[in-house]
């Protein structure tokens, strides 16, 4: 990879991934809560060898692929961090679920926000951070919708999966966290001055740099 930081995130994600994989609680709610990494990270490096990924994305991404390779080594009611912040903060479950969520609100989003910005599909910064946060809920849904109809295939299989923890709102909660994710990028989309993903990748900078300035002979 042409960018070092991205290549060692990338190594990260991927030794977690490996290590989550090593007799994992429960087989699978394990290949459930991972199947997403290993439909994303081939696409990450896709795109990455392209230039076209910006390193806030990127990052975000890894970091997303983390959380869920923990949540499916341990099952996310019994992660040990969720454990440490519900002794902490005297929380009455493992709110582990919620941190995935949040970042299930956030990288759909993220994605959302570059295409559509470099695409020139939507050039309004308000209807674009709109547009972001309408997928990411959306796909928050839909993920809720793929939970249910797991567990009314598999049955008890499916209960660690779901990981309610006797939360009646459960389902509710996790949608609320997607779409607090999706709201910090819209926020950003819309504050930031040129309302788009900062990118410390060389070769976009490079390619910056390159271009004559406006009324230059070449």
């Amino acid at each position: 990879m042409k960018n070092k930081w991205h290549g060692a995130a990338l190594m990260l994600c991927l030794g977690v991934l490996i290590w989550s994989g090593i007799a994992p609680k429960d087989r699978f709610t394990w290949f459930l809560e991972v199947f997403p990494s290993f439909l994303g990270l081939p696409l990450l490096i896709h795109f990455e060898r392209k230039g076209a990924v910006p390193s806030v994305l990127f990052f975000i991404v890894c970091l997303h692929s983390m959380v869920l390779s923990v949540g499916g080594h341990y099952t996310y009611a019994e992660v040990p961090l969720g454990f440490w912040a519900q002794d902490l903060f005297h929380f009455s479950r493992n709110h582990y679920d919620r941190l995935g969520h949040f970042l299930q609100g956030i990288t759909p989003a993220l994605i959302a926000s570059v295409y559509l910005k470099r695409a020139g599909i939507v050039t309004s910064r308000f209807w674009r951070a709109l547009f972001c946060v309408c997928l990411a809920v959306t796909f928050s849904v839909f993920y809720e919708f793929f939970e249910w109809w797991t567990a009314l295939a598999t049955g008890e299989n499916a209960t660690a999966f779901l990981g309610t923890q006797g939360d009646p709102w459960d389902t509710q909660w996790d949608m609320f966290m997607a779409f607090l994710g999706s709201l910090c990028v819209a926020s950003f989309v819309i504050l930031s001055r040129r309302g788009q993903v900062p990118s410390s990748d060389p070769s976009i900078l490079a390619s910056h740099e390159r271009q004559p300035p406006s009324g230059s002979k070449r």
